[in-house]
């Protein structure tokens, strides 16, 4: 990217003006992720579920729950047209104020509603209107601190300075998971659990005035004043952005082959493996959070350590490494934090393995109660997060370990299960096993980092400033918004379907597999100054 002298004749911002604008628009950037990832953080643990979503279906609940943080995504490329069209017409600085006031107020807005038991249908309504808000906001957030900052960035460092950006959006997640552990506590468990979960929520309210206090001391981005000094701001930048010559292409690319591949596998190693944890493996809520959360902010470096190091290399190469690399260890990293969370588990799945046999085991995790007992049978083992595999048969029978189950009602399935070494009670890793668990996270956080840390300065080096605000947010968001806020729901559909606690990984490895070919064969590096602002 043209340095700002350059572009826009002014001169360049002074150190202490780009720690500023660093440091305001990444503050910012944490506390909006925060707000919007504090639903998902409480979504693994059950709490939103129960709370909002009750069906007496555990497994319902939970699919409930994550099909409401979906919508939030799925309204994100709507709340990029918008505040996209709003950042080219206005500026940078006052769209992304709406944004996180927008965003601050509805994510308090979730923690003052009461539960359904209380008010009924209406409050799994709101919650999904609520997360719409969420959703729309920040469709506008993440372009306009990413192209703020890059647009402040001197020459060969827009890479460095805006992976602070990237950074910011795991320091969301970091947060919102320091923020549950401090606040339960900070609290009896029964407290926690009645009204206690709501405190992160409200806590969004601080957050959002220290935010705006910081933000209101910026100034607008030098390119954009430029072009409205010019009077060659985007008269239609929605329309603009599918004419301009090429661009087209440009936004096909940053959806498919950029946004889409980054996202599942930045949630993938962000809520993916808390899910996991908490889920499958078992592992009590507290240590897979605190889990989660150390390997999380431990790789936070590596989001900055690509973005310079795409100054050097170029955009391009960090990220086809990153999705080549994910199609690879993808797989073996969660087979060694499986084995290491819950050992036991793991050894009784592989010396003990269930099998379901029936003449027709149809299994529907939305179904209240199943048809037959084969699907009965399913919906126990999912439920109970154990791995089983299935036949067909005439008859409806289940085997642990090769071994016929007389009596196989909830009561004597536990009996045979414990048994048989699979614990059912939660469990908390200890000593090798935490540092396995934490060194495999930390390497996720990197295959995120090569992917992720260097794409704000390749997005605002792709399109002209005119109409750079909408461009490139309506491909990131819907890329995001649609590949990657659907994938908690996906994956965790897949895996209560199939039986195989691994199987929903197949949907990231799909995608990034789709982004790989995409951005290797159609991505051109960009060239710096190859737009300029007259």
């Amino acid at each position: 990217m043209a340095s700002v002298a350059e572009s826009t004749g002014e001169p360049a911002p002074s150190r202490s003006d780009i720690r500023l604008v660093i440091s305001a628009s990444s503050v910012g950037t944490i506390f909006e992720w925060y707000d919007f990832f504090i639903y998902g953080t409480l979504a693994a643990s059950g709490i939103i579920g129960r709370t909002f979503f009750p069906t007496g279906n555990e497994m319902v609940q939970t699919l409930l729950a994550w099909a409401g943080f979906a919508v939030g995504f799925g309204f994100r490329p709507l709340g990029a047209v918008l505040f996209g069209y709003l950042g080219d017409k206005l500026g940078r600085k006052y769209t992304f104020l709406i944004t996180i006031t927008v965003m601050g107020l509805a994510t308090a807005g979730v923690g003052l509603v009461p539960s359904a038991a209380a008010i009924g249908f209406a409050a799994p309504v709101i919650i999904i209107l609520l997360r719409v808000a969420q959703g729309l906001a920040l469709g506008g957030e993440y372009g306009g601190a990413a192209i703020y900052v890059a647009e402040h960035s001197p020459p060969g460092k827009s890479g460095f300075y805006t992976s602070f950006i990237q950074a910011s959006v795991a320091g969301g997640f970091v947060l919102s998971l320091a923020v549950v552990l401090l606040t339960k506590a900070a609290m009896p468990a029964e407290t926690w659990d009645a009204w206690g979960w709501r405190f992160p929520f409200v806590f969004s309210l601080l957050l959002l005035a220290v935010s705006l206090w910081m933000r209101l001391k910026l100034s607008e981005s030098p390119v954009f004043k430029a072009l409205k000094a010019k009077g060659e701001t985007a008269r239609n930048p929605f329309v603009e952005s599918f004419t301009y010559p090429g661009n087209i292409r440009r936004l096909i690319v940053a959806m498919l082959g950029i946004a889409a591949g980054l996202t599942v596998i930045w949630y993938t190693a962000m809520f993916s493996v808390l899910s996991f944890l908490q889920g499958t493996m078992r592992v009590a809520p507290t240590a897979a959070q605190l889990l989660t959360g150390v390997g999380a902010a431990a790789g936070l470096f590596w989001f900055v350590f690509f973005g310079r190091l795409s100054d050097r290399v170029g955009r391009k190469k960090p990220i086809v490494i990153g999705y080549a690399v994910t199609l690879v260890l993808l797989f073996p990293i969660f087979w060694v934090i499986g084995g290491a969370a819950n050992p036991h588990l793991a050894a009784a799945a592989e010396r003990a393995p269930i099998v379901v046999s029936g003449p027709d085991c149809g299994y529907s995790p939305f179904a209240k109660q199943q048809d037959d007992a084969c699907g009965r049978l399913l919906d126990y083992f999912s439920k109970k997060g154990i791995a089983y595999t299935t036949l067909k048969a005439p008859e409806t029978v289940v085997t642990v370990g090769g071994v016929p189950v007389a009596d196989p009602t909830p009561q004597a399935l536990d009996a045979v299960l414990t048994t048989n070494g699979y614990g059912l009670d939660p469990v908390v890793p200890a000593g090798r096993d935490v540092l396995v668990i934490v060194i495999a996270i930390i390497s996720l956080s990197a295959l995120s980092g090569a992917t992720y840390g260097p794409v704000a300065a390749l997005l605002s080096e792709m399109f002209p400033p005119r109409i750079r605000y909408s461009s490139m947010s309506i491909p990131y968001h819907l890329g995001c918004g649609y590949f990657g806020g659907f994938l908690p729901f996906i994956s965790q559909y897949i895996v209560a379907k199939t039986g195989n606690p691994y199987a929903g990984l197949w949907y990231t490895w799909a995608v990034v597999a789709l982004a790989l070919v995409v951005t290797l064969f159609w991505l051109k590096e960009p060239r710096p100054g190859a737009f300029e602002a007259g």
